[in-house]
């Protein structure tokens, strides 16, 4: 085993693997940019090094300096995480010619996998079922065209590098496929530096289910299979293991074809096989297809450890250390069922646009395992993912398991940012997710429901605005020279506040009104217990429980800007680089065209027009870095 390793990654995969190299007594050094300088995977790690500027280019993408480093703290061995480095067989070149050892798979494994038209190609060499399409190496739009139109639409056109849903379009119709592959081809180039394409058959009752393999170079073996068919924009949200509906036949075919895919290329290490599923007619050996090979440690791997029992990345330190499997297939088998929620900082109903800010208030509860890179009064940053934590849990079925998630979820408190924290819970809460009926359609469909602002009701508020008036439970919090009846001010409403005792309040808002005490260990309102929480904070005060209620203050020497929303600005919905502009001043243009395409947290996002006009100023232009709010066109009413 390793005296000392070094980690070339950030955040809550950092933490994960200092995790259990505590465990184990090997000592950590991980790495840090400027953004992360007070991180807490700096926080944990026995060393720090730091690697240079907020961008991945300037830090978390320096090879060379991430092996100097490990060299100079005296690491034998580096972990890459994942993303970033990960899956650059040149750098695991580089850290075997200095002398350390990769804790990852070899360059050769990673590059047999690296492009999904060749790792396909491999795959069906070694009797591993392929989706139908085109992985040529003739990338002329006229060409990739025509294999669309063989293949049948739906289709799907893939960056042939890469993964998460980058460079990815799903295309329905011939009139559609250049506009789509030109938009595939950018984001590629831009997240890989390579903009060439696949094209294969979509599914329309997918399910995306994946394999855990882990091999020696010399064997491998199979951890069962997760089920990751909740996704949004090709991006994974809740992930389950055991796979809902998998039948013993179809588990061990598809556990063979990836234990052949592993061992046809002497895999070394923690691996995922992703299989895209056809689920129309129930889980059959004979509808799944292999998609891609992840040659690395996955976002999702808890729950696999959950219902096996192993810790993946100590597997990870022993195999890379020199030790054998410590396992035989037969050894291995599933206890229970588990779950995996991603909590981002993302604006839902905008899209999941992402989104940035202060974690001024972030607490988890008890009974749930977290991962988690941020602390809070952390920063959610424009420069990496902005995953806040992942959430799991276990049960002995599929139910109790789920029961469990949605309970922690409504536990987990997030204030001071915008997050997917309710619908997350919504998404624990649906008929067909609860009913196994899984599909990666399953968001697309029922998004209006899922998205739905949640009605406020009276009881959050009430609660609400106790917090804003200091009342603190026990105390009353309430002092003499306060009045006993007042107006309390928040940004978007108001309510009196009237003291009826030393801890019993009545608050009257706009269409009702509540009695509310502090009784025993918890607040009352109008008779009833409840399980919601005030937390007051510095943005002002959160109702955490069903659902979250946040109440910002309001500065009384603020005063309102002129601007309200009708002067024609299409303005940046968050820090980002504007990649491309699409329309010129005095160009007309009708509502839904695109207008510019934004780049931000490895995302491209399209601008569009909320309606008719003609371009009266362009404020910005290809390459420029953008603050949020800052206004890029200016659009004029067409003149009747």
């Amino acid at each position: 085993m390793f005296d000392k390793i070094l980690i070339a990654n950030r955040g809550e995969i950092a933490c994960r693997v200092i995790d259990t190299c505590r465990r184990l007594g090997v000592a950590t050094v991980t790495v840090y940019s400027d953004a992360d300088r007070l991180s807490r995977h700096v926080a944990m790690a026995d060393q720090a090094v730091h690697l240079g500027g907020p961008a991945p280019a300037d830090s978390y993408l320096r090879g060379q300096v991430i092996i100097d480093a490990a060299s100079a703290t005296g690491a034998q061995a580096i972990h890459p995480g994942y993303g970033f480095l990960s899956e650059n067989p040149g750098f695991v070149d580089q850290v075997a010619q200095a002398g350390l050892i990769f804790i990852g798979p070899s360059a050769a494994a990673i590059r047999a996998m690296g492009l999904k038209d060749a790792a396909k190609a491999l795959m069906e060499k070694a009797g591993v079922p392929v989706v139908p399409g085109y992985h040529g190496d003739n990338q002329d739009t006229g060409h990739l065209a025509a294999m669309a139109g063989d293949i049948g639409y739906p289709v799907l056109i893939k960056a042939v590098a890469g993964g998460g849903g980058k460079g990815m379009r799903r295309v329905d119709d011939p009139a559609h496929f250049d506009d789509a592959l030109q938009s595939a081809r950018s984001e590629a180039q831009t997240a890989f530096g390579n903009p060439d394409v696949l094209i294969e058959k979509y599914v329309l009752q997918p399910r995306h289910i994946e394999v855990q393999v882990f091999g020696d170079g010399k064997r491998a073996v199979h951890l069962f299979e997760r089920d990751c068919s909740l996704q949004r924009r090709h991006q994974k949200v809740i992930e389950e293991a055991p796979a809902p509906g998998m039948t013993a036949e179809m588990r061990q075919a598809m556990g063979d074809a990836a234990v052949r895919a592993a061992e046809a290329i002497g895999y070394s290490g923690a691996g995922t096989i992703e299989f895209i599923v056809d689920g129309s007619d129930g889980l059959r050996p004979d509808r799944f297809w292999f998609m891609e090979m992840n040659t690395r440690l996955q976002v999702e791997h808890p729950v696999t450890e959950a219902i096996t029992g192993v810790d993946l990345v100590e597997w990870q330190l022993r195999v890379a250390s020199g030790e054998d499997l410590p396992v035989q297939q037969d050894d291995l088998s599933i206890t229970g069922h588990a779950f995996e929620a991603r909590l981002y900082a993302e604006d839902v109903p905008a899209g999941f646009l992402p989104a940035t800010g202060r974690l001024v208030h972030l607490g988890f509860p008890d009974g749930a395992r977290i991962e988690t890179g941020v602390r809070q009064g952390d920063v959610i940053s424009p420069w990496y993912d902005p995953m806040i934590a992942k959430v799991i849990t276990w049960g002995a079925t599929r139910a109790t398991a789920l029961r469990s998630l949605e309970s922690a979820l409504v536990d987990t408190d997030v204030a001071g940012l915008v997050t997917n924290l309710d619908f997350l819970i919504a998404l624990t809460r649906h008929h067909g997710f609860r009913q196994e009926l899984v599909d990666t359609g399953l968001i697309g469909r029922d998004i209006e429901g899922l998205t739905a602002m949640p009605d406020t009701d009276g009881a959050s508020v009430a609660l609400g605005v106790i917090g804003l008036a200091g009342v603190t439970g026990a105390s009353g919090g309430m002092t003499l020279w306060q009045p006993l009846r007042r107006t309390i001010v928040w940004d978007g409403g108001s309510a009196v506040l009237q003291v009826m005792g030393a801890a019993d309040f009545r608050v009257t808002l706009n269409h009702s009104s509540h009695d509310v005490c502090w009784q025993g260990d918890r607040w009352w309102v109008d008779g009833h217990p409840c399980r919601q929480r005030i937390v007051t904070h510095d943005a002002g005060v959160s109702v955490f429980g069903a659902n979250t209620l946040h109440l910002r203050k309001v500065d009384p020497l603020y005063r309102a800007g002129t601007d309200d929303g009708g002067d024609g600005l299409t303005r940046s919905p968050m820090p980002g680089l504007v990649k491309s502009v699409h329309v010129t001043q005095g160009q007309q243009v009708r509502t839904g065209d695109r207008l510019c395409v934004l780049e931000a947290m490895k995302m491209e996002h399209s601008l569009l027009a909320t309606r008719d006009g003609i371009v009266a100023e362009v404020l910005a232009k290809d390459g420029d870095q953008v603050e949020a709010g800052a206004a890029l066109i200016r659009l004029d009413e067409v003149a009747e």
